[in-house]
């Protein structure tokens, strides 16, 4: 008799689809050196031009967010990683298969996006965290040590950012499932929607709700009036992401393949 599919053989099947296809190694690379590269830069070129600053640069000078500019770029490389994880399989009709084999569907989608959440998570913070020590170590005297609470809020809210942003593409992949549709949808929320709000006459502040913008809460640091309360923010940032794989597993479940 044959045996039913369980979860955890959806999430190995899912693991070993992730690591060996090549286009997952090169989006993880870039988005580790996106968050290095720049963070250091930033900080070496911030340290290099101190003496040059006016008074006014200085006073809004935060060593945190210089430091961890990077993750701006690899938000998208990770959403992208979300979103290529599903909608290469439909692309390449693989996903029949995978339904074939699991026909309940909804542990797919838990399981792509358990799988791309851990790996995120674990490529995110050891390189925040080294890019975060090496910046500060550039900043000399201006930087701020590991044990400052700054520090451990934004190495870990940088990661958590990072993480739902990733599980967000995989929503997006499969509510879309086209790759061009899904990863300019990612970008124009994450990316354009801030800068259009922003840009609008008499604005209420509204732009703070926005998904990213809310979600950048947590590793902001002094982000004033313009942000809310980190917590707070990622909170909201959780629940557009819980809303967008609602979606998916409703469509997910009434479409076929």
């Amino acid at each position: 008799m044959t045996q039913p599919v369980t979860q955890g053989q959806v999430i190995r099947s899912e693991w070993i689809k992730l690591r060996t296809v090549r286009s997952s190694w090169w989006v993880l690379a870039a988005t580790v050196l996106g968050i290095a590269i720049v963070g250091l830069l930033v900080s070496y070129v911030s340290n290099a031009h101190w003496s040059s600053m006016n008074a006014g640069d200085r006073a809004d000078f935060n060593p945190v967010n210089q430091d961890l500019i990077g993750v701006n770029l690899a938000e998208l490389t990770v959403g992208v990683l979300g979103v290529l994880a599903v909608t290469g399989e439909y692309a390449t009709g693989m996903i029949r298969a995978t339904f074939a084999a699991v026909p309940r569907r909804f542990p797919v989608l838990a399981a792509k996006a358990g799988v791309l959440a851990a790996v995120t998570f674990a490529v995110a913070l050891v390189t925040v965290l080294v890019t975060f020590v090496g910046g500060q170590a550039l900043l000399g005297s201006h930087g701020i040590s590991l044990a400052h609470p700054e520090a451990v809020r934004a190495v870990f809210g940088a990661t958590l950012y990072l993480t739902v942003v990733a599980v967000l593409g995989v929503g997006l992949g499969f509510l879309i499932r086209s790759t061009v549709g899904a990863i300019a949808t990612l970008i124009g929320v994450l990316l354009v929607l801030p800068i259009m709000a922003s840009a609008l006459p008499g604005s209420s502040g509204f732009e703070r709700y926005l998904p990213s913008m809310a979600g950048r809460a947590l590793f902001i640091m002094n982000g004033g009036d313009g942000m809310l309360s980190p917590w707070l923010g990622f909170v909201v940032f959780v629940l557009y992401t819980v809303v967008v794989l609602a979606a998916a597993a409703l469509v997910l479940c009434q479409r076929d393949a």
